[in-house]
């Protein structure tokens, strides 16, 4: 075999930061050590793999398409050596999440997740579904929990569970209690959803078609606690998916508006890279986020 593993780290390191320098102090090498380890490998095969930019150094077509292999080769050598080293444990796992899916349903999977197995660990990360689905195409996560779509060519998208978005208010709003709401009700309120970028205002966009130049969007903010306590506050109407609104149902603070002519039924799907080594760790999330659906159809 005319390359090694280290090698492959240094080629995907330095496709990962566009920099010598910076790939080779997150491999713990000096920065000699691993600029040769970048040119043995492309002077073996006689290629070149990245374009010198300046003092970046980016993937050139023929580094962009073998950078996949090179990152499933690579994550089943990991999976090997765990294996070896700690009997088929599960490991590490890097999971990414949207907002409602990590801050209601992705900690218990967690929990669930880490207690089959001592060692076992997880990094979750909650962000948006735009950035959830950058980072999985980039190898930065092994899976990403997402609410809207995504129609990125490197990713496959498998739907876990359906989800449904609910329209709401403070209980004292002047819609509070309306049988339903029509179009004109909803042209006649201030709004404060989601950013763009999230799949909850992807899919709220998309139910309101026919009426978003109109509609009056007075906040727009990351976080679904913010939006639920502006609503309680008496700032506008929100809408936000069914998990996150439950407890606040329960408890009276909020009330739901029905919109029954209008579809707020959406999916939540796995997002992973179509390249990527799926582990026994990958699998077996996948499972129980699977086995958490039980029971709700």
């Amino acid at each position: 075999m005319k390359y090694t593993l280290r090698q492959l780290e240094v080629f995907l390191a330095t496709a990962f930061h566009e920099n010598l320098t910076r790939a080779a102090a997150s491999l713990s090498m000096s920065q000699s050590a691993a600029s040769s380890a970048l040119k043995d490998l492309e002077s073996q095969f006689d290629v070149q793999l990245f374009d010198r930019v300046g003092k970046r150094l980016q993937l050139n077509e023929l580094g962009e398409s073998i950078r996949p292999r090179a990152e499933a080769l690579l994550e089943q050598a990991r999976g090997l050596e765990s294996a070896l080293a700690r009997h088929q444990e599960l490991g590490h796992l890097r999971v990414g999440a949207t907002l409602s899916i990590g801050n209601y349903l992705a900690v218990e999977i967690m929990a669930r997740y880490m207690g089959e197995q001592a060692g076992a660990r997880v990094e979750l990360e909650v962000a948006n579904t735009e950035a959830i689905v950058r980072k999985v195409a980039n190898f930065e996560l092994d899976l990403g929990l997402i609410e809207g779509e995504s129609r990125h060519p490197d990713l496959e998208m498998i739907h876990w569970r359906d989800d449904e978005l609910v329209v709401f208010c403070a209980p004292d709003h002047p819609l509070a209690g309306k049988p339903w709401l029509t179009d004109d009700d909803l042209l006649s309120v201030a709004w404060i959803v989601r950013e763009p970028g999230s799949g909850t205002r992807q899919h709220f966009e998309w139910a309101m078609h026919g009426l978003l130049p109109e509609l009056n969007i007075k906040l727009e903010l990351q976080h679904t606690e913010a939006i639920k306590r502006a609503v309680e506050a008496g700032l506008g109407v929100g809408c936000l998916s069914e998990i996150t609104l439950v407890d606040a149902f329960k408890r009276g603070r909020l009330v739901p508006l029905p919109v029954p002519h209008r579809d707020f039924h959406r999916r939540f799907y796995f997002a992973l890279h179509r390249q990527k080594f799926r582990s026994a760790g990958v699998e077996r999330w996948l499972a129980l986020c699977r086995e958490s659906t039980e029971g709700l159809a």
